[in-house]
Parts: C-alpha cells; sequence; structure tokens
C-alpha cells in the first residue's frame, strides 16, 4: 500500500514525525535555531485548543490578564532555587541599541541597561511581585489569574512543538489564603487538565504527582498528565505545581489574616502549551499524516468539488456551497459545525490527499454524478482504508449525510479517543519486581517498548539520586505516581523498602 508520506512511522518515527509536521502545513523552520512559524492550519489548532480550554479555566473562576515580556533579573535572584532551575535556558537582553561599527552591528556600549531583562521563560516571579501589592488582607484572596502568552527557553535540542526556544501556552497563577486551599486548586487544574486531553484531543492521560527530582523548580509538589505517544514514549502535556509558600516568602506575597496576623499566603502555578500539538501528532498520526479530532479540528468537514474547467463547474460549485451552508447550520459537540469548499483551481485527488495529510476529519468528494443523484461521497480520515486497501469511500444521499454529519463526528472523536486509550492500556507492563526486570523490558521490548509501572518507596536526596542515574544510564525517567493507580503491595523495586504507591517509569519526550 503507497501512503501520502515517504516515511512510514516504523521506518523512522523521528522523521515520520517531521514530516508530518512540514506536509500537513503545520509549521516551518523560521530561520532562528528553535523558533517556528506556525502556519494557519497549524495554528487553527492552536486557536481550537485556546478556544476550548479558555473556556474551562473561566468556568474554574480565573480571570485573563497579561504580563511583561521582560521580567528584571533581580527578580529572579530573589528565588534561589527557581532561578537555578532555569538559568541555563534563559535569554538575557543587555542593551537597548545598536550601533554600525566596521560594517556590522554591535551593542552600543552606551546602551547598556542598568538591569538585565529576562525574556520571560516563565513568569512565577514578576506575577508574584504584583501580588505582593495586591494583596493585604485576607479578604484580597484568593488571587485567581491566567495569561495565554509566549515564552523562551534556550533550549539545545529543538524538535517543533515539543522542545521549540520559543513556545505560546497559558500559565495560570493563583494565591491563597491556606495551604489546603491552594493544594486544593492546583489538583483541580490537573484534572481540569486530564478532562481537557481526554475530551478536546481525544488523548488519553495518566494523571499524577512528580517525584522529588523533577519538580518545578522552587514547588513543593509538582503533578502531570502523561501521554503515550506511538512510539511508546511518553509527552508530559501539562503540569500544576503546587508552591507552598516559597515564592510569596521570596517576593512577599503576605497579608493579614481575620485574627489580625500577617501571614504568607500559599501559591501555584500551573500550564500546558503548543507542545499538545506534537502529542496529537504523535497519539493520532498515521503513515498518511495528521488525523484530527474532531473537536480541534478548524475544519471538521471538508468539500471537494472535482472541477474540470467547464460551464458545468459552477453548478457543481453551487450544490457544495449550500452543503457547506447546511452543514454550518447544524451542531457538533454543542458548537456550529465547522464545514468548507475547497475550490481552489487543483487536481480534486491533489486536494484529498492535502486534506488527508492535514487530518480532516471528514472528506467529501463531489462530482458530476453526485450532483446529478443528489449525492456526495464521503471519506472519513479516522478510518482511510477498506479491507483490501483500497480508499474506503462511499457513496450517500445528501441529505442523510447532512442530518448523520454531527453524530459522524461524534463517532470519529470517540474512535481515536478509544484506539488510543487501548494502545496506552495494552502498553503499560505491571508485575515487574526488581531492576533486572526493568532492563530486560527496555532492552528486549523492540523498537516501541512503552512504560513500565512499578513499586516505589519515595526515597529522597542520595537514594533518588542514585535511582535517578540508574535509569538515566537506561534513557529512562519516572514520569509520575498514577492518581488511580491500584494501592502498592511488596517492596520497592529501587529500594527494597516497603512500598508506599506506585509510578510510571519509561522514555520520554
Amino acid at each position: 500500500m503507497k501512503h501520502a508520506l515517504s516515511v512510514t512511522r516504523e521506518q523512522d518515527f523521528a522523521a515520520w514525525y517531521q514530516a508530518v509536521v512540514s506536509e500537513a502545513d503545520m509549521a516551518e523552520e523560521s530561520g532562528v535555531r528553535g523558533c517556528m512559524v506556525i502556519r494557519p492550519w497549524g495554528y487553527g489548532v492552536w486557536e481550537r485548543i485556546q478556544y476550548l480550554l479558555n473556556q474551562r479555566i473561566k468556568q474554574t473562576g480565573h480571570d485573563n490578564c497579561y504580563f511583561p515580556l521582560f521580567i528584571p533579573l533581580s527578580y529572579f535572584a530573589k528565588e534561589a532555587e527557581h532561578v537555578d532551575g532555569f538559568a541555563k535556558e534563559m535569554a538575557v537582553v543587555t542593551h537597548h541599541r545598536l550601533k554600525a561599527e566596521n560594517g556590522t552591528l554591535v551593542p552600543d556600549p552606551d546602551a547598556r541597561l542598568e538591569e538585565p531583562l529576562v525574556v520571560r521563560p516563565t513568569s512565577e516571579t514578576v506575577i508574584g511581585t504584583a501580588f505582593s501589592r495586591w494583596v493585604q488582607s485576607w479578604r484580597d484572596l484568593p488571587v485567581l489569574i491566567n495569561q495565554w502568552a509566549n515564552v523562551v527557553r534556550w533550549e539545545m535540542r529543538t524538535r517543533m512543538f515539543l522542545r521549540t526556544t520559543e513556545f505560546l501556552w497559558q500559565e495560570g497563577h493563583t494565591a491563597h489564603a491556606s495551604r489546603d486551599e491552594a493544594v486544593a486548586e492546583t489538583l483541580t487544574m490537573l484534572d481540569v487538565y486530564r478532562d481537557f486531553a481526554e475530551q478536546a484531543l481525544a488523548m488519553p492521560v495518566i494523571a499524577g504527582e512528580k517525584p522529588e527530582n523533577e519538580r518545578f523548580p522552587g514547588a513543593e509538589a509538582t503533578y502531570s498528565i502523561e501521554a503515550m505517544m506511538q512510539d511508546g514514549k511518553a509527552l508530559q502535556a501539562g503540569t500544576s505545581h503546587f508552591l507552598g509558600q516559597n515564592f510569596a516568602r521570596a517576593q512577599n506575597i503576605r497579608f493579614q489574616d481575620k485574627e489580625g496576623e500577617h501571614a504568607f499566603a500559599w501559591t501555584t502555578s500551573w500550564g500546558v502549551s503548543t507542545r499538545m500539538i506534537g502529542g496529537v501528532i504523535m497519539v493520532h498520526g498515521d503513515d498518511d499524516g495528521l488525523r484530527l479530532p474532531p473537536v480541534i479540528a478548524p475544519q471538521q468537514i471538508v468539500i471537494v468539488p472535482m472541477l474540470r474547467d467547464q460551464p458545468e463547474d459552477e453548478a457543481l460549485l453551487d450544490y457544495c456551497r449550500d452543503i457547506a451552508d447546511d452543514l454550518n447550520a447544524q451542531t457538533a459537540f454543542g458548537e456550529p459545525l465547522r464545514a468548507t469548499v475547497d475550490a481552489k483551481a487543483t487536481k480534486a485527488a491533489t486536494k484529498r490527499w492535502n486534506w488527508v495529510k492535514r487530518g480532516a476529519p471528514l472528506i467529501v468528494e463531489i462530482g458530476g454524478r453526485d450532483l446529478a443523484a443528489g449525492n456526495v461521497t464521503v471519506l472519513r480520515r479516522d478510518r482511510l482504508y477498506d479491507d483490501a486497501g483500497k480508499l474506503a469511500s462511499r457513496a450517500e444521499a445528501r441529505a442523510d449525510f447532512i442530518a448523520g454529519a454531527a453524530a459522524l463526528l461524534d463517532d470519529i472523536q470517540a474512535s481515536l479517543h478509544g484506539e488510543a486509550r487501548a494502545r496506552l492500556n495494552a502498553n503499560i507492563r505491571r508485575g515487574i519486581t526488581d531492576f533486572d526486570g526493568v532492563e530486560a523490558f527496555f532492552r528486549d521490548g523492540g523498537k516501541f517498548p512503552g512504560w513500565v509501572e512499578l513499586n516505589w518507596a519515595r526515597p529522597t536526596g542520595q537514594a533518588l539520586e542514585k535511582v535517578d542515574a540508574r535509569l538515566k544510564a537506561l534513557k529512562l525517567t519516572i514520569r509520575n505516581a498514577p492518581r488511580d493507580a491500584a494501592p502498592a503491595e511488596g517492596a520497592c523495586v529501587f529500594t527494597g523498602e516497603p512500598a508506599v504507591e506506585r509510578i510510571l517509569v519509561g522514555r520520554a519526550y
């Protein structure tokens, strides 16, 4: 069977991923290392993610705001552990002007800034400084804000969407009067992310707490949602951090409580980014390109008229546009359905494969015979081929297709989620009781081995460092301790001490 892409997942998963990003018109190189141009189709997916997630964030009581891209270096210096975690990734502005010298532009020594400015890697410090001004009394709490922004982290190894020098994200920041309230906020947002990934992205995830060595710099606890890619690797798709009072102490976020005493606030932060798009590609894509869940597809139904540069083309276009109008009057997933007509003067087969690679959930081809018979020819992107390896397109009466379009999109969404859920469940190995078994699993598990779930005693300090070193030797990391895992029984695989929980271990992006 010949596929639309030049490389398959089995041949070279990394090259396949890059091919999908390029040929699905998602993004392209920008000329700056690690930075990408997000093309309209790729940005359309991000707009859907942003729109849907923003609704969920606001429903939980948060307001949107915006903070500056440039942060004084002194703000980071107040929080030693935090700045140490990001120091190697920070881009710093030291001058505000250039000058010409020997035919080149160089920083003007007379334009050196009094204080260097960090290009935002994350906003805890600048937002914490604002909180210190906003919060004076218990009556000012909680403060619940979110911002949609870009972030710069000077990554050494980059891959579009997954790890880029500049990326887009949302970051939520909150301050609370009590520890319990802040912990509840952290877990609430973790569940928001989990539900969003499952329902909108059709991406099954496992939510749980990170080990001590994988926490966000300066946090007391970090929680993540972990998704399994088709190559068996994990992708951290979102994080929620309980910061305790560490940042409040550093930024002096204090308030007068009900008893008239002064106390430091309890803070949280949480975020997801354009990395989610990379996850969607690697969870749902196939050897013909991207397969988009209908909920986040910029266009859910693409109508492709088979134009022949003949006078009857106009009647065919009118027929297609009328169908698109009828579809757009329907609702799917509680919103107006999104259908469009690709009227470009390109061969129908070329247009079809362009939309196959882009992952449009339903591709509807309409020719002169369909027009005469009042039909449409429908191709489901999630089930592109029949058992004989031929395109599984089918003719259907126009009225029947329009009436059933929303249900068909719902079935595609459920089908993609079900396929990914079955893959996740089938590729988590349980029952390994010693480290030799871990080594054997990843040595003998084939090209795409998956993850292991292990008993864990929560070692800390040097004991955890030894575990981390053993895992890194196999290019493995602890992903998280699943919140819904079965109770741990027996001994920790690494220390032999009584286990207190279970952890997931795997290779990751």
